[in-house]
Order: structure tokens, then sequence, then C-alpha cells
């Protein structure tokens, strides 16, 4: 296999700002700026000048995975090296790069190559593009390009339509790929139906065009390697991950780093299977800062962090709170609190052998196209991976990340009452979120809860809940598995199949019990780990009326258990009151709630 480079050199001069010498100044539009002078005589940077830029970035990835491959025209020193300097204070980075751009260049090799790969850095020129057009008519050749979309040249576009294997930053509006298309954004990459998310570190200012390339010249060489698809995207993910900006990993590494994801994948499976084991729930101790001020201003409770912390430690101070629970969902703030023996709460419930988790979604946000603005997404994405990190440092082995969907009522009654049910456009989005949620989970070696919500204060009957229902955990399954998301390793916290609590004919146990089966058995997978339900609005007796039934109609091919948090909670807040001389009594009224949902989770219990 011998493949022949097509690109520039590009030298990336680092100039690292030291904020402490060196002071910015505003201007009026309150952007921060510095006159530099690059002698250095004025202001203190460090610089260091790195070859490994442009076509050498795909050549260095190719050696490492013990390919073949030269760069046309290098031979005869006839590519220029373009010098771009590359300015960094905290998270800002800027560039100068040359006013001119330097052309690349094309010689038909002088013994015959298997691939011609145009690099993202490369120049196409028309003149190029016929050149190499002419040799791949004239040889068996093939050829991989990289499209870069905002340098689509003529030329570009004349080698996109021919190429066997098409890589680009963007969509290709104006070409019509014949090959394979992988499309590599940031923290992004697309290759036909499957995704993987990966992030890029700044500790080493790796640019874009250093990471792109990597990540293209990685895809490209494993699949020459004969890897799959799946495998290569996860080794160029791997690879730009863990690459510098003068070195990529070599085909060994990156084998033993795959090998070693393969043991994540058999720890989240037993994770999973730990999480919903026979007889215990899951507490969801994890209200945002919103939920728990409502909650605590309806009891009269001062809102503040210490009496969060005494709530919380009420629930995992209970006694024998593992006989009932497998894990339990935590806040932010309640896994970096204290438990009353000064350890901290994540590491408390773990010597307990409950499984932490950690509730990673930032809240609800209305969609900013006018159509969809009365739905709403969940966010948090931007920043998941370096904080999934962080939490597996603490101890957390589990997330849960939740999008809800509301069914509204437009009219006022009678023959004028429209209901208005979640948009395709809201449902794909959203499952789509939760997708890249769980892929992040699993790359970080956490265990994903997904949770899709059909919000149980609406105006619906259970027929149009089931509908819904099943619609939504259809096209969620449908993004898991562009994903790549291992269902083994994977759990649904789902709503119960009843009607909205607006509706005039309410839903008995029975019928939630059947309706709900149905739903679960016709659109959940079997290969995943476990559904568990969310209480959802349902009174404290009701949820647990409701899981007997769901249970009655058992057995599952999955796991089926309950992860409530008011229907646990409820009647424990009722007897705390804010008052820490109550606390035994929250605690009894807290495992009198645990011992009824266990037993609901046995089929035909009527005690």
């Amino acid at each position: 296999m011998r493949i022949l480079i097509v690109g520039n050199i590009i030298k990336d001069v680092y100039l690292g700002l030291d904020e402490r010498q060196n002071k910015f100044e505003t201007d009026e539009n309150g952007t921060p700026w510095m006159d530099i002078a690059f002698d250095g005589g004025h202001h203190a940077f460090f610089s260091r000048t790195s070859v490994f830029g442009g076509a050498r970035v795909t050549k260095e990835v190719f050696d490492k995975l013990g390919l073949e491959s030269s760069i046309s025209g290098e031979e005869e020193k006839k590519i220029a090296d373009s010098y771009r300097y590359v300015l960094s204070s905290g998270e800002n980075i800027s560039y100068f790069v040359p006013s001119e751009r330097v052309l690349s260049v094309f010689n038909s090799p002088n013994n015959p190559v298997d691939w011609i790969f145009i690099d993202r850095s490369a120049e196409v020129s028309d003149e190029l593009a016929e050149k190499v057009k002419n040799y791949l008519g004239l040889t068996h050749a093939k050829l991989a390009i990289f499209a870069n979309v905002n340098n689509f040249t003529t030329g570009v576009k004349e080698l996109t339509r021919v190429a066997n294997v098409v890589f680009t930053d963007g969509e290709l509006s104006e070409a019509s790929p014949k090959g394979v298309v992988c499309t590599i954004l940031h923290r992004e990459i697309k290759c036909g139906s499957i995704v993987r998310r990966y992030k890029v570190s700044k500790n080493d200012l790796m640019t874009h065009l250093t990471s792109y390339s990597i990540i293209a010249a990685t895809i490209f060489g494993a699949m020459m390697n004969g890897t799959s698809t799946k495998d290569a995207l996860e080794m160029a993910a791997l690879n730009v991950e863990n690459s510098t900006i003068t070195e990529s990993l070599s085909l060994k590494k990156l084998t033993e780093m795959i090998e070693k994801r393969r043991e994540t994948d058999g720890n989240l499976r037993l994770i999973a299977k730990t999480m919903v084991s026979p007889g215990r729930g899951i507490l969801a101790a994890d209200e945002s800062g919103g939920s728990i001020h409502k909650k605590f201003e309806e009891a009269g409770i001062p809102d503040d962090e210490e009496h969060r912390r005494d709530y919380r430690n009420i629930f995992f101070t209970t006694h024998n709170l593992e006989k009932y629970v497998n894990g339990v969902i935590l806040f932010d703030e309640t896994a970096r609190q204290k438990a009353d023996d000064g350890s901290d709460f994540v590491s408390f419930l773990t010597a307990k052998g409950i499984v932490p988790g950690i509730k990673v979604d930032q809240g609800l946000e209305p969609f900013s196209e006018p159509e969809y603005a009365t739905e709403k997404w969940t966010k948090g994405l931007d920043d998941l991976p370096e904080r999934l990190a962080e939490y597996f440092e603490m101890g957390a082995r589990f997330a849960k990340w939740r999008a809800a969907f509301e069914v509204t009522l437009d009219g006022v009654g009678g023959d004028n009452v429209s209901v208005k049910t979640p948009s395709k456009f809201a449902i794909e989005k959203n499952c789509e979120i939760l997708a890249q949620y769980a892929k992040d989970c699993q790359n970080a070696g956490i265990v994903p809860i997904v949770e899709p919500e059909v919000v149980h204060d609406g105006y619906y009957s259970v027929e149009t809940c089931a509908k819904i229902t099943g619609e939504i955990l259809d096209c969620l399954f449908k993004q898991l598995a562009r994903f790549s998301v291992n269902l083994e390793g994977c759990i649904l916290k789902t709503n119960m199949v009843l009607a909205g609590k607006k509706y005039e004919n309410q839903s008995s146990p029975e019928e939630v019990g059947e309706w709900t089966a149905k739903v679960l058995r016709e659109h959940c997978p079997k290969e995943l780990a476990g559904v568990v339900f969310l209480s959802g609005g349902q009174g404290v007796e009701q949820a647990t009326e409701n899981l007997q039934a769901v249970t009655n109609n058992g057995p599952f091919p999955w796991a089926v258990t309950f992860s409530y948090a008011r229907a646990l909670q409820g009647p424990a807040l009722d007897a705390w009151k804010g008052d820490n001389n109550n606390a035994d009594n929250a605690r009894e009224a807290f495992a009198k709630r645990l011992v009824e949902n266990c037993k609901a989770l046995t089929k035909n219990n009527l005690s």
C-alpha cells in the first residue's frame, strides 16, 4: 500500500502570552487587545515551532499506522513552508497567517501509488486538479480528499465528485460525492450512520488544522488496515484526544486503547446490571436548585446549603438503605458535600455498596427556531466530557440526563379543544442530544441513564400517552444506535403510560400496567440493561400502585424497577419540616416508602 499525499507543510509558531506580565487593553466594544512586538523585546512570551503541521500531520499518522507514504514535491523541495503565528491567552486563541496562500504541488510519482490523499492543507488549483484526474484515469490509483468547505475551490469540487473517500468539515452542497463521506466537526465525527464524539484538550494548543488532519488520516489509515468503520472512528477519536502538536499515537498503542475500551464496556455492563439488580430501586436525590427551592418554599424551609445538605443526609443515613436501593442520583452540590462522618457523600454511599451517580444535564431551554419556541431542549453538552472525567475521579459511576416533552391543551373546552403533542423536530433533537450524552458517558466509563419524559401534568388520554411515548422511544433507540451506544451498559428512565393529570378520565392501575408493558415491549430493544420508572407527578400511593401493576404484567426482557424522587421523599419532607429534631421521623417515613415500592417489584404482591 503506497500513498501519495498532496498538501502544504505548515509550521505553527506558538506565542503563549503571560497575562501576569502583559496587560490587555479593552476597546470601546469590550474586546481585549494588545500591541505585540514579535522580537519579544517588549512583551513576555514563550515560542516554539512545530514542524507537525499541514501535510506532515497526515504523513506522521500514516507512518505510525504502518502505511508507506510520501508528500508530493517534498523530495524536490518545491513545497514552500507557510508560517502561522498562534497567539494564546487563557481560553482565547487567535492566528496570524500569510496574506498569500501557497499552492500545492502534484508531480506524477516515479513509482505507481495505490492512493492519492489530498490533505486539508492543500491549495488545489484547477491545474493541479486536472493533473490528478489525468493520473487517476491512466492508473488504478484511488483518491481520498479533505474538502474544506471554507476553501471549496473549483478544483476541490471537481476532485470531490470523483473521490472514493471524502473527508469534509461541513455540508457539501455544491458537490455530490460518489464515495464514502466522513464529516469532521468540532467535537463530532460522522461516517455514514455512525457518529463518535471527541474532545481536544487545550493544554497543548491543538489547532483545528492539526486535529482535523489527525482524525481524517487515522480514519483513512485504519480503514486501509482493514478496521471496521466503528473502530476506525474510535481510533481517530482516541488518537486526536491523546496526540500532541509533535506526535501522534502508534497503531500498537491505538489497538491497546481499543482493547481497553472493550474492557470498559464490560465494566459498564456490570455496573448497569448492579444498578437494576432485583428487589431494589434507584433513589433520585438530584433536584436542581430551582426544583429544591420550590420544594422548600412550599414547606416553609430556608433554601440554603446547610438545609439542603441536612435534607439529603436524612435519606443517605436511613438504616439499611442498601437493602432497598442499588444507586443514588446526586446533584453536583450534593456530590461535593460531606456526610456526618466527614466523608463526602459519594464515598459514603460507595462504602454502603450503593452505586453513586450524578445528574449532568443543565436544564431546559426553549428552541431558538420561532415555530418551535414553545418546546424545549436540554442543555449541557458543551463541557460534558470534562465534567464527566471529574465526576469519574470523584467516584460517580453513572449519570442521568432528562429530556421533557409536554402535551399542551389548545382551546377552551368542548368541541374547541385540541391537543398539541410534541413535534417531530423536538423529539429528534432531544433524542439526538440524549444519544450524544450517553456516548460521552460511556467514553468516560460512566453508565448513562437516558430519561425521555412525557410530562404527566397535561391533558391527554392514556392512548395519546402510549402513542407519544412509543414515538419517542423509537427515535431514541435509533439515535443511540447511530452513536454506537452499548445498550447493555445503558438504562432507560421513562414515564409510565397513563392519562395526563388534567385529563377527565384518569387511568386505573390495571390500565397503567397493561399499557406500559405493551409500549415497552413494542419499542425497547432486548439488549437494554434495564428500565426504571420516574414517578413524574404521581401521588405517593399512586406511584406504588402503578409500579405494582406494571410488575404484574411481567416478566420483561430487561430488569424493571423504580427511580423515584418525590414519591419516596414527599412523606419524609413533610415529617422533617426543616428541623433536624424530626430527622428520625423523616427517616422512618422514607423507609416505609422504600419498603412499599420494593414490595411492588414482586409480581402479584397483595400485602
